[in-house]
């Protein structure tokens, strides 16, 4: 493995500081989806970055805006690479990704830590303390409105493929929850 020199983790920084075009309140770097930057040259560089899901429709926007900070802060070729391998997951969310995810009114993912291929199960609709008591699912999804664990799931999909659109059962209100990968 080879070690960034100063100046490629500085650029990495800015590349990472770009904010997602699905949820603006995350950078790229929070999102865990710009993996590496390597310079070639003084003035060329090139960036891994991982989609969240193979074919992402934001991965192009996410290209052309690193792209811009980089070539804003000097650099005259930036090529950006899609690397597929190791898949991302929302594990690789950081935790201030995960608190602004919390705190901009949507449930972050819960922590996996999986090690292989992830079980897809359509498990209970409910989580807390009206339903799945007992069940394989391991931390119920609170709201982030109230912090209650007593919710429930309305659709699996949401305002993009990532999220799902769950209601807590104790506030009421509807939120957003972005699904485990």
């Amino acid at each position: 493995m080879v070690t960034a020199t100063a100046l490629e983790a500085e650029l990495l920084e800015l590349a990472g500081s770009v904010p997602d075009p699905e949820l603006p309140v995350l950078t790229l770097h929070e999102l865990g989806v710009v993996r590496a930057l390597r310079l070639h040259g003084g003035d060329a560089a090139e960036v891994d970055l991982t989609p969240t899901y193979t074919g992402c429709p934001a991965i192009e926007a996410m290209s052309l805006d690193i792209e811009r900070v980089l070539r804003e802060h000097g650099l005259r070729e930036v090529s950006v690479r899609t690397v597929l391998t190791p898949a991302w997951s929302t594990d690789d969310i950081t935790p201030e990704g995960r608190r602004k995810l919390r705190e901009f009114g949507i449930a972050p993912p819960r922590t996996l830590k999986a090690t292989g291929p992830i079980p897809l199960t359509l498990g209970p609709t409910r989580t807390g303390a009206s339903g799945a008591a007992g069940t394989a699912e391991a931390e119920p999804v609170h709201c982030p409105h109230c912090g209650s664990a007593d919710t429930e799931l309305l659709s699996r999909f949401s305002s993009t493929a990532c999220k799902a659109l769950r209601r807590c059962l104790s506030c009421r209100e509807p939120f957003d929850h972005f699904k485990e990968l």
